[in-house]
């Protein structure tokens, strides 16, 4: 499903990204996991079109993405659920997770309307805030208002930049076992989180990245029993 090769980006004069290489199979959900200021939102970024600067090579379903415009992006069937939720305040529920089928064509007003419903099915806290302004929902329904909104373009590839960020652990749970079920639906799934722990139960196989490189890859189980990951991210 997405494949990346040699990908540098750069932000200014200064490069985030040096070389990365990854892969996700289809219907398989991957972790990234790094400190602050590794590189993972730089990453997630550069797949959803958002950054310009890259060199290298990233491809999704077969199809070159690298330097395409993130609208063309979403069109190729990826979808960014952004590092604290980038929810629209002024905005209803029921516009913000519209906002998300905006690539789609006006002939489809009868299919985005069944996933409208189908969101409302995997989250039923939002059918019931459907008219309450996005802005004065809590964070673990803004969580949900922005994966709603990312579903609704119907993608291939969902990418998730920190979505445990600020949330309650009971709040997490929940969230992860809709991602988790997403994946078992067959969905793409790459995760960036500094929640090891989470990841590892979500995802078959990881990254690690330090200072914009990958140091380390492997199934989570061989990761979870790696020294410096239990070390750094593990608590032991």
């Amino acid at each position: 499903m997405l494949k990346i090769f040699g990908l540098n980006a750069s932000i200014g004069a200064i490069t985030i990204l040096h070389d990365i290489e990854l892969h996700v199979a289809t219907g398989e959900t991957v972790c990234l996991i790094g400190a602050n200021g590794a590189g993972k939102t730089t990453l997630m970024r550069s797949i959803a079109g958002l950054l310009a600067g890259l060199d290298g090579t990233i491809q999704v379903g077969g199809k070159l993405i690298a330097g395409m415009a993130a609208a063309d992006v979403v069109r190729q069937g990826v979808a960014l659920v952004p590092e604290g939720r980038q929810v629209f305040f002024p905005l209803s529920v029921r516009e913000n997770l519209e906002m998300g089928a905006y690539t789609r064509p006006r002939s489809q007003r009868a299919e985005v309307e069944a996933d409208l419903e189908r969101v409302l099915n995997i989250f039923p806290k939002l059918r019931q805030r459907i008219g309450q302004l996005a802005g004065t929902l809590s964070g673990g329904e803004q969580q949900m208002v922005a994966i709603g909104r990312a579903l609704m373009s119907r993608p291939r590839l969902l990418l998730l930049d920190e979505p445990s960020l600020g949330l309650a652990p009971k709040i997490v749970a929940e969230i992860f076992e809709t991602i988790a079920e997403l994946g078992r639906q067959g969905t793409s799934i790459l995760i960036a989180e500094q929640n090891a722990n989470m990841a590892f139960k979500l995802a078959t196989r990881g990254y690690v990245l330090s200072e914009g490189r990958k140091v380390l890859e492997g199934s989570t189980a061989s990761l979870k029993v790696e020294p410096k990951v239990r070390e750094a991210y593990l608590g032991g």
